[in-house]
């Protein structure tokens, strides 16, 4: 994983939790970043008008190593800027080609962010929870609540106890009957959502594992998970339906349900038989010719 990359994006993700002193810096960051490639960390605090230690502890907040680490991916996206534009907003009138040029370029840049924001050892981490869990909870309401219903279908289609419900009232009663060795996999972009935060507490009170979801940085949802996995997102104006979270969202369900496949693939092969036989079943029931 690229954990160096994605310091514009961490900064505009993490902007909210940051302390005064640490958003000055990030200002600074963002408004003169050909500048403050070349500065050192004493030269930047100076310019900011703060001090070294308010540098490393952004540095901390936004999941970074230390100041060089900070360093090396400012530098990195002054060279994407160089030989890319921005993205853009899409602009009424657009013709359906610039749209879908749009979109792909965006959505891929979503995608490639959220590769960079979690590192192996957590998605290692996820990956072996999931496979030891004797039940597997999905929550999230809205488009998220789409994605975890989307992945409860996955997961047992292998065999794994999964649970599910658009509802967040009877979400919240399904959480109170998950116990130790369960595991709950809470999907939130923003990690604030009034009733997924209230289920997660919930479940995080009951002493089960949480898997969060979220954008990147400190939310309520992530501070209560035992592990915590981020979503990239490019949404501007024109696309306010969570498109671009969406997707990357279902790409890490999609990462986590692979690799569980792959490293238990003996025992849950069965269950992958009994479920494309069932779904030839019922395509034979509807009169319909399906290919192997």
């Amino acid at each position: 994983m690229a954990a160096a990359g994605g310091c514009f994006f961490r900064i505009k993700e993490s902007y909210e939790s940051l302390s005064p002193k640490e958003q000055q810096i990030a200002d600074y960051l963002t408004q003169h970043p050909r500048q403050a490639s070349g500065m050192s960390q004493e030269e930047l605090a100076q310019a900011c008008g703060s001090s070294v230690s308010s540098v490393m502890r952004l540095c901390k907040a936004l999941k970074l190593s230390g100041y060089k680490e900070l360093m090396k991916s400012l530098c990195g996206e002054l060279s994407v800027l160089e030989e890319s534009r921005e993205f853009e907003d899409i602009h009424p009138g657009d013709s359906p080609e610039a749209v879908m040029n749009h979109l792909l370029t965006s959505d891929f840049g979503a995608l490639r962010t959220t590769m960079e924001m979690n590192t192996a050892a957590e998605l290692e981490r996820a990956v072996s929870l999931l496979c030891r869990a004797r039940r597997i909870d999905f929550y999230g309401v809205g488009s998220s609540g789409l994605v975890a219903l989307d992945a409860s279908n996955k997961f047992g289609r292998i065999g794994k106890t999964t649970v599910a419900n658009a509802d967040p009232h009877n979400q919240y009663i399904t959480a109170l009957s998950l116990r130790k060795g369960d595991a709950a996999v809470i999907i939130s972009y923003s990690g604030e959502t009034t009733d997924t935060v209230n289920v997660a507490r919930e479940i995080a009170s009951a002493g089960v594992d949480i898997i969060s979801l979220t954008k990147f940085g400190s939310s309520s949802i992530s501070e209560l998970a035992s592990i915590r996995l981020f979503t990239g997102s490019t949404e501007t104006f024109m696309r306010s339906g969570a498109m671009s979270s969406r997707i990357c969202q279902m790409f890490m369900i999609d990462v986590l349900y692979t690799s569980v496949c792959s490293r238990t693939y003996k025992e849950i092969r069965p269950h992958l038989e009994k479920t494309r036989e069932a779904a030839l079943r019922m395509h034979t029931f509807r009169g319909e010719t399906v290919k192997g």
